[in-house]
């Protein structure tokens, strides 16, 4: 398998951490690409029509995006426990966090492009608070539901967490964890994983 990534990329480290998690790691062979929502970039958009990382290029030449796809794709591909539980509470609990996590992760990309891809003179502040807004009453609610991130792995905790990493990557000023104790402290646990500690965006 080929995976088509970005080494800053939350939505490759979500794929990645998956991956070691559960041992596929080294089938995976991974493919440097300058991911930009405005430059043309064909093998991406050959693997992806969104033009987005990840893609995951299986050996039959299917490509597979985006990083709920790819992740219970992999999740498939193992013996192990799986991190997409396959049917009842438990499974509507896990994809509901995946859910806030990749929201939290399009709304802060979303205020990246603005302020580090779009010309000041062009630079809509309203649109800026509204997608802060939105991550921020997202985390929240996990301060509030804390005790739903515990248990066994789930795709759920893995996107959370690189949810928090993301903010802590590109937003440290914002200081997520202030009156969110109960959220910081589950994640600089979780954060100690193996597979959170081997993909660290790079600085």
């Amino acid at each position: 398998m080929k995976l088509m990534y970005s080494p800053t990329s939350p939505y490759v480290r979500k794929v990645m951490v998956l991956a070691i998690e559960r041992g596929l790691d080294r089938k995976i062979r991974k493919v440097p690409v300058a991911a930009s929502p405005i430059a043309v970039n064909k093998p991406l958009d050959k693997a992806n029509p969104l033009a987005k990382v990840p893609a995951l290029i299986l050996d039959n030449g299917l490509s597979l995006f985006d990083s709920p796809v790819i992740c219970e794709y992999l999740d498939s591909r193992h013996r192990g426990a799986r991190v997409f539980p396959a049917s009842g509470l438990r499974r509507w609990k896990a994809l509901r966090l995946q859910a806030i996590g990749d929201g939290i992760l399009d709304a802060a990309i979303l205020v990246r492009y603005e302020t580090a891809m779009r010309p000041e003179k062009l630079r809509w502040p309203e649109w800026i608070a509204g997608q802060r807004k939105k991550f921020n009453q997202a985390l929240d609610v996990l301060e509030r539901e804390a005790r739903s991130l515990a248990g066994g792995l789930t795709i759920g905790q893995i996107t959370v967490a690189c949810a928090l990493g993301y903010l802590d990557f590109r937003y440290a000023d914002l200081n997520w964890r202030r009156n969110r104790p109960r959220l910081a402290a589950w994640y600089d646990r979780f954060a100690r994983r193996k597979s959170m500690q081997a993909t660290i965006p790079p600085t």
